[in-house]
């Protein structure tokens, strides 16, 4: 067997492996698709006639509904690594004749599936609520397609602090800060309604961006800039997450 065919089949036993870990973990799978439905819920039916009076706010909050489930799904993977760490499986897997990258590789393609089955699930109950996109196959594809790569940028990010820490308790603490980024952007609310300190923070942090291009994406609306900002945004943080974390997982593992 070639080099290339052992990284591919260490790969494939490690996604396999982290994929079966997140089937038998059932209390963070549903977590990770209740939560957003509940919070969509409330935010439909409890906030969104005093956002939105016209009736329309389920079009609105669904694309920062989606991202909040995502980001749910990927920072569960910090967690996973930082178990890993500590129970001194890698260290077992370092003795054995296997592609160390495939450990890593196989939490962040673990969060992939987590994260696409959580998102059909949401945008399935967002439906429910009122939600009425107009868009077509393309737009489908390219919402695919950029959730995708936030959701990869961000799993590599929750790997990297999932190296950095030294507790599996510490690693949760990636969960908030996800759950927080959207809360402070147009994910719920326009940004043109906070205060000018809170804009400004909310116009350049990475899920404004990603927000509005699936909005138009969805919705048929006009996503100007956004769509660039996003997809620079997610490749500056995916190769830069992708790189520290072969560096820290040198580190720590050696």
């Amino acid at each position: 067997m070639s080099t290339l065919t052992f990284a591919v089949a260490d790969t494939g036993a490690m996604v396999g492996r982290s994929v079966r870990h997140t089937v038998r973990n059932l209390e963070s799978l549903l977590m990770s698709v209740i939560l957003p439905v509940v919070l969509m819920l409330m935010f439909v039916y409890v906030f969104g006639g005093a956002i939105d009076p016209t009736g329309h706010y389920a079009n609105y909050v669904v694309p920062g509904i989606i991202l909040l489930c995502t980001g749910y799904g990927a920072a569960s993977t910090a967690v996973d690594v930082a178990q890993d760490l500590s129970e001194g499986i890698v260290d077992r897997f370092r003795s054995m004749p296997i592609v160390s990258s495939a450990v890593l590789t196989g939490h962040v393609v673990a969060s992939l599936a987590r994260n696409a089955l959580a998102t059909v699930l949401v945008i399935g109950v967002a439906y429910l609520t009122g939600f009425r996109p107009d868009a077509g196959a393309l737009e489908w594809l390219a919402v695919a397609g950029m959730l995708l790569l936030w959701v990869l940028a961000l799993s590599w990010v929750a790997v990297c602090f999932g190296l950095l820490v030294r507790t599996v308790e510490g690693a949760n603490g990636f969960t908030f800060l996800v759950l927080f980024l959207p809360y402070l952007s147009s994910a719920f609310v326009p940004t043109d309604t906070m205060r000018a300190g809170l804009r400004a923070v909310a116009d350049v942090q990475p899920v404004t961006p990603i927000t509005e291009t699936l909005r138009g994406l969805l919705l048929g609306t006009g996503i100007g800039s956004y769509g660039l900002q996003a997809i620079v945004w997610c490749a500056g943080l995916l190769l830069v997450a992708y790189a520290g974390a072969a560096v820290l997982f040198r580190r720590r593992t050696a």
